[in-house]
């Protein structure tokens, strides 16, 4: 017989719906005893941590930014680096992580520098590819400033290589995308890759 926890209200709303159910088969399905001790309360924890690591998918990009947006003068390259961010593999489900370099050179218009972990948080958390996070935060940084330029790349250690798999830990992926300046203008290009060098497994 199967035991049910005591879950508040509150918490049950962080849910899933429908996770819990399917979690405890899950448990199941790979020889655990759902009822045990230890694991009594794993199905409601999956269905709610899955609700945050998902979020991104009932989030829209106006929303993520809010009133951020600013009038300015001035066409310098703006460079914020080091953007932690942490997604889920869409072919395994299991996590990537990394972090997220992002620039632009601003034609009339600025972002509040916070929106830009908001934007990669957005896209991070769905299911994903990382070659897919860098291209969307590229085109959200383009549509929201229509700037001379944008320029993203993003450093990830993928758990679906390290645990499974070909089990190569200490290898990264880095990806790229570039619009307006820094993909027609080598000099441009060259001073956002300079100030950005080094890997993941480099710090």
């Amino acid at each position: 017989m199967t035991i049910e926890p005591m879950i508040s209200a509150a918490d049950e709303k962080q849910e899933v719906p429908g996770l819990r159910a399917l979690t405890q088969d899950w448990l199941g399905a790979i020889g655990e005893d759902p009822d045990r001790e230890g694991l009594l309360k794993t199905p409601h924890r999956v269905a709610k941590a899955w609700g945050f690591l998902t979020a991104g998918y009932h989030k829209s990009l106006q929303e993520a930014v809010g009133d951020a947006v600013f009038a300015a003068d001035g066409s310098e390259m703006v460079i914020v680096k080091d953007i932690e961010f942490y997604s889920m593999c869409e072919h395994h489900m299991l996590p990537f992580y990394g972090r997220a370099h992002i620039a632009y050179i601003p034609d009339g218009k600025i972002l509040g520098l916070s929106k830009f972990a908001r934007i990669v948080d957005l896209y991070s958390r769905r299911l994903q590819v990382q070659e897919r996070i860098t291209t969307q935060v590229a085109d959200a940084v383009q549509e929201l400033l229509a700037p001379k330029g944008v320029a993203v790349m993003m450093e990830g250690v993928h758990l679906c290589m390290a645990m499974r798999g070909v089990q190569k830990q200490n290898s990264s992926t880095s990806t790229s995308a570039m619009r307006g300046l820094f993909k027609s203008d080598a000099r441009t290009r060259a001073e956002f890759m300079s100030a950005v060098q080094g890997t993941l497994r480099g710090r």
